[in-house]
């Protein structure tokens, strides 16, 4: 079993519903199951900012599958939540990415494990940290903790009272 960590944001409609929406559906998933999910964040939008603010949390699973099956089928989670594309940064129902998938590396087309901009994202960092400080990134070589303490990311993030823990 591998340990994955997933972000998960929203920034369009009811962001709270799209998020308890993916960590159900992540947790419908074969050979998965929820280890545990952070707190939620309000967060300010990060490259295009002219936009609402996002809804963020970070989720732990644990899977029996390859990182290719699992990002196609976080893919799908998206399109089934009805993610529309629209710009790059853009607004969005819904987001999952892929940020750790156990230690593996992992790059072929639009894939790219451990995500290349995780220690660059104070929102995910602050989520990763709540759930896993020490995690060592693969590529990085640092723990969330050191990653944290090290990202230039400026960006409010803000603690909210809401859950995303499946009922």
């Amino acid at each position: 079993m591998k340990h994955i960590f997933v972000g998960l944001g929203s920034n369009v409609g009811d962001r709270l519903a799209f998020l308890r929406s993916a960590v159900r559906e992540l947790g419908r998933l074969e050979g998965t199951g929820i280890v545990q999910c952070s707190s939620v964040y309000e967060t300010e939008p990060v490259g295009k900012r002219d936009q609402a603010y996002f809804l963020n949390a970070v989720v732990e699973l644990s899977s029996d599958g390859s990182v290719a099956s699992f990002h196609q089928r976080c893919q799908a989670i998206e399109t089934g939540l009805g993610r529309t594309k629209t710009v790059r940064w853009g607004p969005r129902e819904i987001d999952l990415d892929l940020l750790y998938f156990g230690s593996e590396r992992h790059t072929a087309g639009d894939l790219i494990v451990p995500h290349p901009e995780t220690a660059n994202r104070r929102f995910v960092l602050v989520g990763l940290h709540e759930l896993a400080p020490g995690f060592m990134d693969p590529v990085l070589k640092k723990s969330i903790a050191d990653l944290l303490r090290l990202c230039q990311d400026t960006s409010g993030v803000t603690k909210t009272r809401f859950s995303i823990y499946p009922e």
